[in-house]
């Protein structure tokens, strides 16, 4: 809990020093826009957390929005497909991807790292090939599909709305609090993350729960691509996600999940996947901040974010010892 309200309070900081720099951030325009981008960027970071807390990384995620972006419209506009078959088609690709991930992780044995690398260059490459480089679009059509990500839920008594994708978002989210904290394979995953040797032991199924979190990390990605092609009306296959993997795992670091594994909080990661979109706006309205730099602060949070987690792991460690110590004596 300490986390949150921690990584709460910082949102609150950048928003307020945001808006006393900048007339625009409070603006209704600017307001529905980062809460929309927010919502989208946060799915994409909690299927990322499920995974960082087995101790694992997803570096696809980009490319499974680029490859779940370009393939709807695609199917749709370019094939004639109807909307549930071509969503049908989208949920198969997106489970199937976070599946091969798993198996190849803990049954081939090979490295997460290695194995989502390989993905991110695989899928933009297939995407590239499949759509021959050409832009995928709705044309216009589609409408009702597409209030999925572009409508709004009205409030009473006012003339502001809530994005549908911050509805989505809270649905997932809930979802996401349910399974992690009240069901055996939630815990399951926590304590897999914390020492999977211990797990195993205690008779945990290690490789089910690993291939469990890539399956909802691939599915929250497909999610996310749809959402985000739904949003923008179309997809560029060359630069459609780039990048996003990083957003999604900076949100989740920065909401408390420990790149260790065994940590994370579901709250805390959509309020650091908050925060990344806060400072992104921050950068892009306030002058005095060069606009060149978003990457660089990318970096800086997630590097910021290791550095704190492993100083605090040994600030426990020394605690604990000492405790035991005085114990002892």
């Amino acid at each position: 809990m300490k986390k949150v309200l921690g990584i709460f309070g910082l949102l609150v900081f950048i928003c307020v020093a945001t808006a006393l720099m900048s007339d625009r951030f409070l603006t209704e325009f600017n307001i529905e826009n980062l809460i929309r981008r927010s919502a989208l960027f946060g799915i994409l970071s909690i299927g990322a957390a499920f995974v960082i807390i087995t101790s694992g990384i997803d570096l696809s995620i980009g490319s499974v929005v680029c490859l779940v972006g370009c393939l709807l419209p695609w199917m749709l506009v370019e094939h004639g497909f109807s909307v549930p078959v071509a969503l049908l088609i989208i949920a198969g690709i997106s489970l199937t991807i976070g599946l091969t991930h798993g198996l190849l992780i803990t049954k081939v044995k090979l490295q997460p790292f290695v194995v989502t690398l390989c993905g991110l260059l695989f899928y933009r490459g297939l995407t590239r090939g499949i759509v021959q480089d050409q832009t995928q679009g709705f044309k216009g059509g589609f409408k009702t599909l597409r209030e999925l990500s572009q409508g709004e839920v009205g409030l009473p008594f006012s003339d502001f709305g809530i994005p549908n994708p911050c509805i989505i978002l809270l649905v997932v989210t809930a979802l996401a609090i349910v399974f992690l904290n009240f069901t055996v394979y939630g815990r399951y995953m926590l304590a897999l993350g914390r020492n999977e040797t211990a797990a195993r032991f205690s008779g945990i199924n290690t490789d089910r729960m690993i291939i469990l979190a890539y399956v909802i990390c691939g599915m929250l990605s497909g999610l996310g691509g749809m959402l985000f092609v739904l949003d923008v009306g179309s997809a560029q296959p060359v630069d459609f996600g780039n990048f996003y993997e990083l957003y999604a795992i900076a949100g989740a670091v920065l909401g408390g999940c420990s790149l260790r594994g065994g940590e994370g909080t579901i709250l805390g990661v959509v309020i650091g996947a908050a925060v990344m979109q806060v400072l992104k706006n921050t950068i892009t309205l306030v002058d005095a901040i060069p606009t060149n730099i978003e990457y660089a602060v990318i970096g800086a949070v997630i590097l910021g974010g290791v550095v704190v987690d492993e100083l605090v792991k040994r600030y426990a460690a020394r605690r604990r010892a000492a405790q035991q110590a005085k114990m002892d004596g």
